[in-house]
């Protein structure tokens, strides 16, 4: 399957490897920082295995205005994995009650590197297939990845204070 995008960030983070994986793997870290702003996360699970599951819903806030109270779950399974330096899931996620029409189906692979006092952390997502009224969340994915990775360092510096 030739993918239809191919979307790569790289952040450099004030914590150690084995800090990022446990806020990638453990659900209840995931919890607390993951998704874009004005979202929470009611549900979340993580089996960080070969073969294991990975279930995260966003749903929108109250300063979503009219978007208040739309779940965007997301489930998958990892297919690889390093303890404290890689991971890889595939995934779809979708609009819940319109699945069919806003899917997207992706495989992301995240990498963590020792970095002076730090990780410097990469993630590559390939979207595989974009449903016909996902294509906006999809174009969306760079601002939105940028809130996600700016509340995993409010995240990990809170946790140091």
């Amino acid at each position: 399957m030739t993918p239809v995008d191919e979307v790569e960030f790289e952040r450099i983070y004030d914590a150690s490897p084995e800090e990022l994986w446990r806020a990638w793997t453990d659900p209840e870290q995931i919890r607390q920082w993951w998704g874009p702003d004005n979202v929470i996360i009611p549900e979340c699970e993580a089996d960080p295995r070969v073969g294991g599951r990975i279930y995260i819903v966003m749903e929108a806030g109250e300063a979503m205005g009219p978007y208040k109270g739309t779940r965007w779950p997301m489930e998958g399974e990892y297919v690889k994995m390093e303890e404290n330096s890689m991971l890889a899931y595939s995934a779809k996620s979708w609009t819940e009650g319109s699945r069919e029409n806003t899917e997207i189906d992706q495989t992301c692979e995240l990498y963590l590197y020792p970095e002076d006092s730090g990780s410097k952390l990469k993630l590559k997502i390939t979207l595989n297939s974009v449903g016909p009224d996902a294509k906006a969340a999809a174009e969306g994915m760079r601002y939105g990845f940028a809130q996600h990775f700016d509340k995993l360092t409010g995240f990990l510096a809170a946790r140091r204070s």
